[in-house]
C-alpha cells in the first residue's frame, strides 16, 4: 500500500517555518500521544538544532497509559509533557516549562543590560494532532480554528497570550515521504492522513490487524467478534451493525468508515500503537 501526501500549502509552510526560526525562542511541537514516534516530524531536529523545545503528547486520554509513561521518560530531553487539550490536564506541567525559562532569559538580558522582549514560541506539528485544540486551550479562548478534519491550518498566524509571549500557530507539516510502512499506517489509522487520500477498507483491514496484535479482546469485546481474520471479523462488524446495503449486500465501506472513526474517538479504548 503506497500511503503519500505532501500538498503544496505544506511545501510553503515548511519554507514558511524555516524563515520565521530566527524569531523563535522555543518550538513546542505537539504529537499524538498514540503514536509518538510516528508523529513526530524528523524534518524538526535539522530545521531547528539549537532552539529550546518542549515535545507535547497531545490526546494522551486515548492513548495507554503505561506506553505515555514510557515515552515521557524516552523524550526527557526535550522537555516532554502529557496533555489533553481539551479538559486542559497536564497544562500547569507546561506553563512550569515556559515560566522557568522566560525567567531565565529575563535574567541573562538584565545582566547584559538589555531590556526583555516577548518570548515567542512556534506550535509545530503534523496535521490532525490536534494544535488549534491545543493553542484555544493555552491562550483561554477560541481563537485558531479547530477541526477533526486534518490540514484546517492553511497559513502562519502570530497570536498575543500575553505582555510577555506571542504565539505562532503554523499548518500542520508533513514530510514528503514516509520510509516505514507503520509509520504511514500509524498515520492513516490517526486521521493525521485525509481519508479522501485512502483506500479505506484496506486502512480498516491494516487496523484490525495491528489491533488483534496488540490485544483480540478489543475489538472482540466491542463488536462481538468471534472470526479471528481481518476480512471475516470485518464482515462480522456489517453483519452485527446491520450494516446492509439495498442490494442487500454487506456494506463493507461503513464498516470500516466506523471502525475507523470509533478507534479515533476513544471507544475501543486507551490504544497506544507504537
Amino acid at each position: 500500500m503506497n500511503i503519500q501526501w505532501y500538498p503544496g500549502h505544506m511545501a510553503k509552510a515548511k519554507k514558511s517555518l524555516s524563515e520565521n526560526l530566527f524569531l523563535i525562542d522555543i518550538i513546542i511541537e505537539i504529537v499524538d500521544a498514540r503514536i509518538p514516534f510516528s508523529s513526530k516530524n524528523p524534518d524538526m531536529k535539522n530545521l531547528a538544532p539549537n532552539k529550546f523545545k518542549i515535545l507535547v503528547l497531545n490526546k494522551s486520554d486515548l492513548a495507554d497509559e503505561k506506553s505515555t509513561k514510557q515515552f515521557i521518560n524516552h523524550y526527557k530531553d526535550y522537555n516532554c509533557v502529557a496533555l489533553n487539550s481539551i479538559t486542559g490536564t497536564g497544562f500547569n506541567k507546561l506553563n512550569e516549562i515556559i515560566n522557568k525559562f522566560t525567567i531565565q532569559k529575563k535574567e541573562k538580558l538584565q545582566k547584559r543590560g538589555r531590556i526583555f522582549s516577548p518570548i515567542r514560541i512556534m506550535v509545530v506539528g503534523i496535521p490532525n494532532v490536534g494544535k488549534s485544540t491545543f493553542i484555544n486551550k493555552f491562550v483561554g479562548k477560541k481563537i485558531a480554528k479547530a477541526s477533526d478534519r486534518p490540514g484546517v491550518t492553511l497559513s502562519k498566524q502570530w497570536i498575543k497570550i500575553r505582555k510577555d509571549i506571542e504565539l505562532l500557530d503554523t499548518p500542520g507539516i508533513l514530510w514528503p515521504k514516509f520510509y516505514y510502512e507503520q509509520t504511514a499506517l500509524n498515520l492513516a489509522f490517526t486521521g493525521a492522513i485525509k481519508d479522501t487520500n485512502l483506500n479505506t477498507y484496506e486502512i480498516a483491514l491494516k487496523l484490525i490487524e495491528k489491533l488483534d496484535n496488540i490485544d483480540k479482546e478489543i475489538l472482540k469485546s466491542r463488536y462481538n467478534i468471534k472470526k479471528d481474520s481481518p476480512v471475516d471479523e470485518l464482515k462480522e462488524i456489517a453483519q452485527n451493525r446491520g450494516f446492509i446495503k439495498k442490494s442487500g449486500e454487506l456494506d463493507f465501506e461503513r464498516s470500516a468508515i466506523i471502525l475507523l472513526d470509533e478507534f479515533r474517538s476513544g471507544k475501543l479504548g486507551k490504544i497506544s500503537l507504537d
